[in-house]
């Protein structure tokens, strides 16, 4: 797409407001709209706007940041009134002088792919699972229906949104695998083809945007919290990789034990050996930690498996022995993060063993939430922080993450995340009340 197609496909949809997308440092997105007479200008210069009220950006004496549309994601948002047809544009944030903002989400995964393509590798496949929640409405977590895993009865009222959720993303040019109920009541889950790692994760930012605004226009919530219900699966994000090269899948050998080349097992190495310190990243919230607890089907031990979903990172056997299906599977990460983010720092965390030739352990196929903490610990199998204050502690000593971020989004977000865990920290709950001031 160039700036004339964009221009074309404007007038030919008689579009009149252009909604400009990006994201700040906790991936909370934002937008600005311009009128149509303002496309031109806003694809040659830019648009600017204050940077000092984003959300991990830039400090007020130094503020002025330029928002610049990518041709590509040039989209008419079908749920837009008809009479004045509304189109959104994802954008890279730009200083005034032009040079990419080094605290732009988007700019801090391009550096991760040019990583990777010094090293070889031309694209970096990601598929991620996110799964939701509908309830009845943002107040509260009455559920929408009972239904559970692949359910297809009656008890799976958001059947309809799910359908219509689909259909918008296919008008956005988003494919869509699946889509069904979850294990949790209320859970619902639809998975997007995989694509390339920058197209990937621009489609996630669409696909939670769009997955709520059809939950509003029936008047029901939508959300990615992690665990809102206590006795219910939280939300996970499965995230498929794979590195290709050529052409060709860098992660498939087809004479190697389990088809996975030296690439592949020193990949899944990296982010295994990182994956503590880049559990403030794939589970930014306090919330987060309460998902990643042994019985819900979140992993939180590190190891690796073949079919084992206990483990962190599973090699899917859906399809053994074809190229194009051989990846890894990460089973930790939640929807709630930061999606450039995270894709950058399992790159580099894979990267990293690739570069420094991490070993791959054997696979672990027993149920690791059966064994008792002294086997683990004689199995050498470490487990992800127990909540983000510990998760900071880790963060806080990872040449990793401060090498994959950058000084400026690695001291902002640490910033954040130590005001959120010490706000949390200081909550009574109700949980508290009930359970000490009767006998206390």
């Amino acid at each position: 797409m160039t700036k004339q197609d964009v221009i074309q496909q404007a007038k030919e949809a008689n579009v009149q407001f252009i909604r400009l997308w990006f994201t700040d440092v906790l991936g909370t997105l934002k937008s600005f709209a311009i009128t149509a007479d303002e496309l031109e200008d806003a694809m040659d210069g830019g648009m600017g706007f204050d940077g000092s009220s984003i959300t991990g950006y830039q400090d007020i004496e130094e503020s002025d940041m330029i928002a610049m549309p990518d041709p590509s994601t040039f989209k008419v948002i079908p749920w837009s009134p008809q009479e004045e047809p509304t189109a959104r544009m994802i954008c890279d944030v730009r200083t005034p002088d032009g040079d990419p903002y080094v605290g732009d989400p988007r700019h801090i995964l391009r550096r991760a792919l040019e990583r990777a393509n010094e090293m070889g590798f031309d694209n970096f496949y990601c598929g991620p699972e996110l799964e939701f929640f509908y309830f009845k409405d943002s107040k509260g977590t009455e559920p929408l229906d009972y239904g559970g895993y692949f359910d297809l009865t009656t008890l799976d009222a958001a059947t309809a949104l799910r359908r219509e959720t689909v259909q918008a993303l296919q008008q956005l040019g988003i494919k869509v695998e699946y889509s069904h109920h979850e294990v949790g009541i209320s859970q619902h889950e639809i998975d997007l083809r995989f694509d390339d790692a920058m197209t990937m994760a621009d489609k996630v930012m669409t696909y939670k945007t769009v997955v709520k605004e059809v939950a509003t226009r029936h008047g029901v919530y939508a959300t990615f919290m992690p665990k809102p219900l206590i006795d219910q699966n939280g939300s996970g994000m499965h995230t498929h990789q794979s590195l290709f090269a050529n052409g060709k899948n860098s992660f498939f050998d087809a004479d190697a034990e389990y088809y996975l080349s030296d690439e592949a097992k020193a990949f899944i190495a990296g982010q295994l050996r990182h994956a503590r310190e880049l559990s403030i990243i794939f589970a930014q919230h306090v919330n987060s930690y309460k998902r990643l607890v042994p019985g819900y089907e979140a992993p939180v031990y590190i190891a690796w498996s073949r079919r084992n979903r206990s483990a962190l990172v599973r090699v899917p056997l859906y399809h053994p022995g074809e190229e194009k299906a051989t990846r890894m599977e990460l089973r930790c990460p939640d929807p709630a993060a930061n999606i450039y983010l995270c894709f950058a720092a399992l790159l580099h965390a894979g990267l990293e063993g690739i570069e420094k030739g991490y070993e791959l352990p054997e696979p672990m196929e027993r149920n690791l939430y059966n064994l008792s903490a002294e086997e683990r610990q004689k199995m050498g199998i470490e487990s992800l922080p127990a909540d983000l204050g510990e998760a900071i502690k880790e963060a806080e000593n990872s040449e990793l993450l401060h090498k994959a971020l950058g000084e400026h989004t690695y001291s902002r977000l640490l910033q954040l995340k130590r005001e959120e865990f010490e706000d949390y920290r200081i909550q009574v709950t109700p949980y508290e009340i009930e359970k000490f001031l009767p006998v206390l």
